[in-house]
């Protein structure tokens, strides 16, 4: 396998390398020729209607430019809302987000795939998205797939996008929870009896695993058969995965399945890196039975360093809720910068354009 350890004495060589770019500011970046709309879709496997989220290269000045995905915590992106999608064709990626996440969540990273000439579709993971929430759904890790293959239907038939998408170049990508979900459309097979078995041994010591007891939820009672079932989509080229949860006891066999080229990426070392989403030896080891797989292991950084930036009063209204630490990272890491290395190397797995702006001269 291709392995790097990227540390805070190299991290701002890197993002000046061919899987970044140099800029990287704590405040809302201004890429004005990136759109995003935001649409509610029906879902079949769920019965009800499903959020989708859009990010792609833009027709100048053709929408509103609005900060989005910002709140009082996050800083948010500078984009064309609603705005024409450019001239020509483009690659696609599938993009799904964490546990009780929101696609808003990932909205640096779309951004940053759609500023080199990608479309990114993402959704709002029924039962499973932050305020849709619903216990032993949430750990029905089989539907996410399904959903955001949904999306890409829904969104090949739209008009705005109509035509215009390369389904020769569909790539999927996702965090943490999501980042199973990216694996599972790429051909990998979780492992029912691993996750069930990793609770049942670290329930005293794993946050995961702790909340999930807390809310009744007990992986053993989940069906087993579609736990270890194939989700995975012929059409996709290639998963990047940052920080994969619930990938433990995955056997060779299991492992071979995921067919598509694949980029995993890891956030932190020693205490800084969160057991349940660690794929090395210290965690499930499934890098092990990946030898193909790129690797890019990111120190320092912690698993929340994948969250949006944060606003200078982020932490304190965190603690003032008794949320989880999402805006404190390391001493010495730079999560702008974080941002910048993952997103140039997800774009350079992807064989996206290193130019920013794709429709910069339309």
């Amino acid at each position: 396998m291709l392995r790097f350890l990227t540390t805070c004495t190299t991290l701002a060589v890197f993002a000046v390398s061919a899987y970044a770019t140099p800029q990287a500011t704590p405040h809302p970046a201004r890429t004005p020729h990136v759109g995003v709309i935001e649409r509610t879709i029906p879902s079949a496997q769920h019965g009800r209607a499903m959020a989708m989220t859009v990010w792609y290269p833009a027709t100048r000045d053709s929408g509103s430019i609005q900060v989005f995905a910002e709140n009082p915590v996050f800083h948010g992106q500078e984009l064309e809302v609603n705005a024409e999608l450019a001239p020509g064709s483009f690659p696609v990626v599938l993009m799904s987000h964490g546990m009780g996440g929101l696609a808003r969540s990932l909205s640096w990273l779309a951004t940053g795939l759609a500023e080199r000439g990608a479309v990114v579709i993402s959704v709002d993971h029924p039962n499973g998205s932050f305020g849709d929430v619903q216990a032993t759904a949430l750990m029905k890790h089989w539907t996410r797939p399904v959903d955001l293959i949904e999306a890409l239907e829904a969104t090949l038939k739209a008009p705005e996008f109509s035509g215009q998408l390369d389904q020769e170049r569909l790539y999927a990508t996702g965090f943490s929870y999501g980042g199973l979900t990216a694996l599972s459309l790429g051909g990998l097979r979780a492992d029912h009896t691993g996750a069930a078995l990793y609770c049942a041994a670290g329930a005293a010591v794993s946050q995961f695993c702790q909340i999930l007891k807390a809310r009744g939820i007990d992986l053993r009672d989940l069906d087993a058969d579609k736990w270890q079932a194939s989700y995975k989509d012929p059409r996709i080229q290639a998963v990047a995965a940052i920080d994969p949860g619930l990938t433990f006891g995955i056997s060779q066999k299991f492992a071979d399945a995921l067919t598509a080229d694949t980029l995993l990426i890891g956030l932190g070392e020693g205490t800084d890196r969160l057991p349940v989403v660690d794929f090395g030896p210290n965690g499930s080891n499934l890098l092990a039975r990946l030898p193909q797989a790129k690797v890019l292991d990111l120190a320092p950084a912690t698993h929340f360093s994948a969250m949006p930036l944060c606003k200078p009063l982020g932490a304190t209204l965190l603690a003032q809720e008794q949320d989880d630490p999402v805006c404190t990272d390391p001493a010495q890491a730079n999560r702008a910068l974080l941002h910048q290395v993952m997103i140039g190397a997800i774009a350079h797995h992807f064989g996206l354009s290193s130019h920013k702006d794709p429709a910069a001269d339309m």
